[in-house]
């Protein structure tokens, strides 16, 4: 569906407080020169599943894709992140005895594995600290914390806590934390949680891994929230409602931890298919948005307005890809990549700095099940 649909502006929060901890930006780098990798997670316990993680290299101009290799055999990497420091990766083990693996990225090396203490592990993100692993158990509804060594390797967890209230939603038969992240200024990390209609906001003690919750922020019940995706400003969120196909901007302050949900807007898909949003990610300067939509099999592109406050639905660009569950910007936000779960590839397209539109950077790459894609 081409057009506009419904804005929404969400009043502005308090004002951050003065001279925040500086937090390492990951996006909006000057691309390096030459090929650069791209780090690719699949399910392997499923029919024509891949091996574990894999690395490609692709040309940070051009867009072209070579050299595919296996990085380092791990079951189920169904997400992805790297560290600040880009020496190690750590991958979800989403299995019914979760876990988190570390893999340092210079020789593939598999530095060990540490139980989340719950089931389906599906997201994790490193603080900007780079001293704490957030993970969050989708099976159990439960976020955990693991330190970081000097190494990379992943220590004993030091924290995990079960979303145990509210009572879960229309059709879900518990909690289903789907992400744990940190806000841009790094005092708060919150947990989105698909089967609660929840936000959490938790306090991370950064001397000793704890959490304390400080807030909660509820969407409609049946949304379904999946994915938070932050503006650089760090004032404004954008949220992707898996279970009701729809998406809300989120004004979030910095002094509190605090997040509040707007009205919901369209997804920007049409038609007879049910379609399911995966997740935003922002363009470097703030300008643009763009959503995952598994089903409708595209990504919707958002004009962002009045500094984060307001998204406007411009159009959708098909994927040429079965079920787009990741998406991902190079580094200098001229590159976005799309993992397309069922039909088993990755989708490269140019982004338009100036207008945010995206134009197709050659064919989809093959890759097994490809479900989470990381370039650096």
């Amino acid at each position: 569906m081409a057009g506009t649909a419904a804005v929404v502006t969400v009043p502005a929060p308090a004002a951050p407080p003065p001279d925040p901890a500086p937090v390492p930006v990951p996006h909006g780098r000057k691309a390096a020169p030459g090929p650069r990798p791209l780090y690719l997670g699949t399910y392997t316990s499923v029919e024509g599943g891949g091996k574990g993680v894999s690395v490609v290299r692709y040309d940070p101009v051009s867009g072209a894709v070579t050299d595919a290799e296996p990085l380092a055999e791990i079951p189920d990497p169904s997400y992805i992140t790297v560290h600040p420091d880009g020496h190690t990766l750590y991958a979800v083990d989403e299995r019914e005895d979760g876990a988190v693996t570390a893999v340092r990225l210079a020789d593939g090396h598999v530095l060990g594995s540490r139980s989340t203490g719950g089931s389906g592990p599906c997201h994790l993100s490193v603080h900007p600290s780079g001293r704490w692993l957030l993970s969050a158990n989708y099976g159990s509804g439960s976020v955990a914390v693991h330190p970081v060594d000097a190494s990379g390797a992943l220590g004993e967890r030091t924290a995990l806590v079960a979303h145990s209230s509210p009572a879960p939603g229309p059709g879900q038969q518990g909690p289903h934390a789907h992400q744990f992240l940190t806000s841009p200024d790094g005092g708060h990390v919150l947990s989105v949680d698909l089967g609660t209609d929840t936000v959490y906001t938790y306090r991370l003690d950064t001397g000793h891994g704890t959490l304390t919750e400080v807030s909660r922020a509820h969407t409609r019940p049946g949304a379904g929230p999946r994915h938070l995706t932050f503006h650089p400003n760090g004032r404004y969120a954008y949220l992707a409602n898996e279970v009701d196909d729809t998406v809300a901007v989120c004004a979030y302050d910095p002094a509190t931890g605090r997040l509040t949900v707007g009205e919901p807007q369209s997804s920007g898909a049409a038609g007879d298919a049910t379609n399911y949003p995966a997740q935003f990610v922002v363009t470097p300067g703030g300008d643009f948005a763009f959503l995952a939509n598994r089903g409708h099999d595209s990504v919707a592109r958002y004009a962002v307005e009045e500094g984060g406050a307001r998204l406007r639905l411009l159009d959708t660009v098909p994927v040429d890809g079965d079920f787009p569950r990741h998406l991902a910007l190079a580094p200098d936000g001229r590159l976005l990549f799309t993992a397309n779960q069922r039909s088993g590839t990755v989708s490269v397209f140019h982004v338009d700095t100036g207008t945010g539109a995206l134009s197709r950077a050659g064919e989809p790459f093959a890759s097994p099940v490809a479900v989470c894609a990381v370039p650096l």
